[in-house]
């Protein structure tokens, strides 16, 4: 299969990537490298992946001379579009970033599977979708038309765009809603590695609801098990997945897992909610499960030893 990975320097794209290749596809990846967090980590990641099947461009998605050239050019059998402007609270801070990359870039990744097209498109959405919603597990039947962050406003309006495409033009597409994913190589501006930093470094972590929240961590490896089980079998219009662990855990337990495996006792400082952020996240992953055969099968206590691992050793640039 041949394959375009968006957003390939990213956290989950860096790692689908490889498994991709490992399994013999042949993988063309773009990124734009932008700044949000240190390029210094992407360049790492990309400079893990080996083989002769894999060609990295960097091209920003909204870019839309560039990406219909590439399709034309390439003729994917799959498309996994991972590349979004990520973080819920910076979404308050600069929203025309999620705007260009989320909504005009998706488009974008929209008309050239018009023009050109695939056997799958996938994309990343997220569990921000159902908001504050007090009913968990959340399950796809859900209503997600309460959004409490733009980031997440921007992932439904993707889930709308795409069941559009699908219904006009018959491109067979997947919505993934990703919980809380974590593992080596995670993003500096996510609850892992902002810890582990604060640990290490001597410094006080900053617990926002004063602890008293619940997140669906799911491991990367679970995540990249789900994407390319999903990537494999088309759906004859679109649909719609949870992928997450199904076991959500108390910050504070988090905390101390963390704590444990980097053998050191964290400084807390205690702060109310954030805008934007929501109490709980707790997936419903019985569809991905039924239909696909997916189930996450990472403990959080394996997942943060290896996460560790990662971070205290050489192949960490930010370490």
């Amino acid at each position: 299969m041949k394959v375009l990975v968006t957003g390939a320097a990213g956290f989950i794209g860096f790692h689908l990537v490889q498994r991709l290749l490992e399994r013999g596809d042949e993988v063309v990846g773009i990124d734009n490298l932008c700044d949000y967090y240190p390029v210094v980590l992407k360049e790492a990641r990309l400079a893990q992946v080996r083989g002769d099947r894999f060609r990295f461009i960097r091209m920003d998605l909204a870019d839309r001379e560039a990406l219909p050239a590439l399709f034309a050019a390439e003729r994917f059998d799959g498309v996994v579009n991972l590349a979004a402007q990520a973080g819920v609270r910076y979404s308050i801070e600069n929203p025309w970033a999620y705007v260009e990359s989320n909504l005009v870039g998706f488009v974008n990744v929209l008309e050239c599977c018009r023009h050109y097209p695939v056997q799958h498109l996938v994309y990343a959405s997220s569990s921000s979708v159902y908001g504050g919603n007090e009913k968990t597990p959340f399950s796809e039947e859900d209503r997600v038309d309460h959004p409490v962050s733009l980031y997440a406003a921007t992932k439904k309006s993707d889930e709308l765009m795409a069941d559009c495409y699908s219904h006009l033009y018959g491109i067979p597409a997947t919505g993934l809603r990703f919980f809380t994913v974590y593992g080596p190589w995670g993003r500096p501006d996510m609850s892992p590695m902002l810890f582990a930093s604060a640990i290490v470094g001597g410094k006080p972590v900053k617990v926002f609801n004063h602890g008293d929240m619940m997140r669906d961590f799911t491991y990367i490896d679970d995540i990249v098990e789900g994407v390319v089980r999903v990537l494999d079998k088309a759906p004859a219009g679109h649909t719609v997945y949870n992928i997450g662990c199904s076991q959500p855990v108390r910050l504070m337990d988090f905390i101390a897992e963390l704590e444990g495996a980097l053998g050191r006792e964290a400084g807390k400082i205690m702060l109310p909610m954030q805008p934007g952020d929501v109490y709980r996240t707790y997936a419903d992953t019985s569809k991905l499960e039924r239909e696909l055969g997916y189930k996450p099968g990472v403990t959080l206590h394996e997942g943060i030893g290896r996460f560790v691992e990662w971070y205290l050793s050489d192949l960490n640039p930010l370490r």
